[in-house]
């Protein structure tokens, strides 16, 4: 009776980890931007991490809408190789002003489609770049819709809105957080201007950046590993205790 219940015991530590390992492995699988901030006002150069969730397909496109709410006079793309940019422009129902000189569109989507021979494939993950200005200075955050393509032809929606104090959706959009310039700053551009634009200091400061980034998704990884750990010792534990007391009893 009491190796049976030694057995469930245990039984129940292991599912509980499995639960866990189930519930933190798809907050590392969305499409996000990194850095995920950047100040009001400048320029900056930003990353579209692309990871392949599925176990049998690989991703061959990526589709990204830019708010026209919030329209951006200067985006370019680095080129990728394997990768083809599509870029596509729409007409501003206003006009906005930037260093002067009305702009009367701006880029609506950008698609990058994989050359053949091109992808990718389960357990990888692409980064797409893209240099983006000025920012808003009306606004703390900006959404960019993104649509993710298989080659079986499952396409994911990345397009749920997230919201403070609810949980997270299954698909949320990708956010750039915008901060307050800082103070003395006469030309509003970021600490990471855009690249090839305002200097090669960009690719260093987005580096630094995505490290910070990557140091926080080990750091989180490394906290679900120890809970696992922590799960399978006690259900160890719980199982040789059982086993001694059985056999002192005997």
């Amino acid at each position: 009776m009491r190796t049976l219940t030694a057995r469930r015991t245990a039984a129940v530590a292991l599912t509980a980890a499995a639960s866990v390992v189930a519930l933190a492995g798809p907050a590392f699988a969305h499409v996000t931007v990194n850095p995920g901030s950047a100040a009001q006002g400048g320029y900056t150069a930003v990353d579209f991490r692309v990871p392949n969730e599925s176990d049998t397909a690989s991703t061959v496109k990526l589709e990204v809408n830019l708010p026209l709410d919030h329209p951006l006079a200067s985006v370019r793309t680095l080129p990728l190789p394997g990768w083809s940019a599509a870029v596509e422009k729409s007409k501003l129902d206003k006009p906005i002003k930037v260093h002067g000189s009305d702009v009367t569109e701006a880029v609506s989507k950008i698609t990058w489609t994989a050359d053949a021979g091109t992808k990718i494939a389960p357990g990888q993950f692409q980064e797409f770049r893209l240099s983006l200005g000025p920012l808003p200075t009306d606004a703390d955050s900006m959404e960019f819709k993104a649509l993710q393509t298989y080659d079986n032809g499952d396409v994911v929606r990345w397009i749920d809105e997230s919201k403070d104090g609810q949980p997270e959706p299954a698909h949320p959009a990708p956010v750039l957080k915008l901060t307050k310039a800082a103070a003395g700053d006469g030309h509003g551009v970021t600490a990471s201007p855009a690249a090839g634009a305002h200097g090669d200091s960009s690719d260093h400061a987005a580096a630094a950046a995505g490290d910070g980034k990557s140091s926080d998704d080990t750091a989180r990884t490394l906290g679900v590993i120890g809970i696992v750990v922590g799960v399978i010792g006690t259900a160890v534990g719980v199982l040789g205790l059982r086993r001694r007391n059985s056999g002192s009893a005997s």
